[in-house]
């Protein structure tokens, strides 16, 4: 699966780091920046679903 990410430089690590703690993530892309005069830029990850998806009742 490929997800976007898309803000600032700072969010897209962040949100990436915290994909990285729910999902087996294969690959993250480099920053590519928007066009002019944007700031933001994307990043894309390559991430598998995890063997097991703990349900919202498990450890209650």
């Amino acid at each position: 699966m490929r997800i976007r990410l898309h803000g600032t430089e700072d969010e897209c690590r962040r949100a990436a780091n915290c994909i990285t703690e729910a999902l087996d993530v294969l690959d993250i892309s480099r920053p590519y920046p928007d066009r002019p005069p944007s700031r933001l830029v994307r990043v894309y990850l390559t991430v598998d679903l995890p063997t097991a998806i703990p349900t919202a009742t498990e450890g209650e």
